[in-house]
């Protein structure tokens, strides 16, 4: 863990870790997916190379991670139409948190949202994304 890493209270463990390991070497806020609807933390995700969407397991609620959602129209994806997220194992259900790599004045730079099969703790990073804008202290709140 870099020095001035933030892991935000119920990211599970090994998630962290695994995220820790998969960004460079700039510090990180590592922060857990919540509905804002029922406070689940299982969700099915859909994901492309610009975004994600969440849609929680408990109360069928739909939010979008970080800045997704002003690049997630059929115009945008081209190529890339988002697809559903799938362990190894079969599972669709996943905890899900987000790492924000941090520039030198403390802005995000890259968004990398890593998941966690419930079914079997299978971690994996499902997208990733450049930020290339300021202000950015606004996608820290979009889990």
């Amino acid at each position: 863990m870099h020095a001035d890493d933030q892991v935000g209270e119920g990211v599970p463990a090994e998630l962290a870790a695994f995220l820790r390991e998969a960004v460079d070497g700039r510090p990180v806020k590592i922060a857990p997916s919540v509905c804002e609807g029922c406070g689940g933390r299982v969700f099915f995700m859909l994901v492309n190379a610009s975004g994600a969407e969440r849609e929680c397991s408990g109360c069928d609620s739909r939010a979008f991670i970080a800045d997704s959602e002003e690049y997630w129209n059929e115009e945008s994806w081209e190529d890339d139409e988002p697809g559903a997220t799938g362990c190894p194992c079969g599972s669709e259900e996943f905890e899900a948190a987000v790492a924000f790599s941090l520039g030198t004045d403390g802005s995000v730079r890259w968004v990398t949202v890593g998941l966690r099969c419930i079914k079997d703790g299978f971690c994996g990073i499902y997208a990733d994304w450049k930020i290339d804008y300021e202000p950015t202290d606004h996608l820290l709140a979009m889990v």
